[in-house]
């Protein structure tokens, strides 16, 4: 692997790649009929799910200076709440979105400076001890990829399915 511009994204970096491997595994044989079901009307459906990791990707390229928009972002931007009265993509169309995103996203922070990193941007959460900086909208991002990628999970086994494996692509470079 190439070593990044910034020692700040070192940590970044494998979580990143991990996620990247964990989103497809997750996926994995989920049908798009059971992608759209939800729990007892209370849980957000699978789509929803990969729709908004997905606008993730394009939320972390936007801070770090990629202009590329999510075409679906009016349905996940910022946690957008499910609304069942929607249509939303398939399954194969937010796959599709997340390897035309995530390749160019893993480019910026390869390429990204400290500098950069520490330049303030407004996560909004006014929380004391969080400074809101593009380093720590960095972190915030991977965590939420996190969080999806654990309900994804719970998910696949609530509906049925096998858990995720942890199968690795290595010619997966992002």
């Amino acid at each position: 692997m190439d070593t990044p511009k910034s020692k700040k994204v070192e940590i970044v970096i494998p979580a990143y790649r991990m996620h990247t491997q964990s989103f497809l595994n997750v996926l994995d044989g989920i049908s798009e009929e059971d992608a759209l079901k939800r729990i007892e009307g209370k849980t957000n459906h699978i789509v929803w799910m990969a729709g908004n990791f997905v606008n993730m990707r394009y939320s972390l390229g936007w801070v770090l200076g990629l202009k590329e928009e999510d075409p679906h972002s009016d349905l996940f931007f910022q946690g957008k709440a499910l609304d069942e009265s929607y249509r939303y993509p398939d399954l194969d169309e937010l796959k599709k979105n997340f390897h035309d995103i995530s390749e160019k996203v893993f480019q910026k922070l390869m390429e990204v400076t400290d500098e950069e990193l520490d330049e303030m941007f407004e996560i909004g959460m006014n929380i004391p001890f969080v400074p809101e900086t593009k380093l720590n909208f960095t972190g915030m991002s991977i965590g939420r990829e996190d969080y999806l990628c654990g309900q994804i999970g719970l998910m696949r086994r609530i509906l049925g399915y096998p858990g995720m494996k942890y199968d690795m692509d290595e010619n997966l470079k992002y």
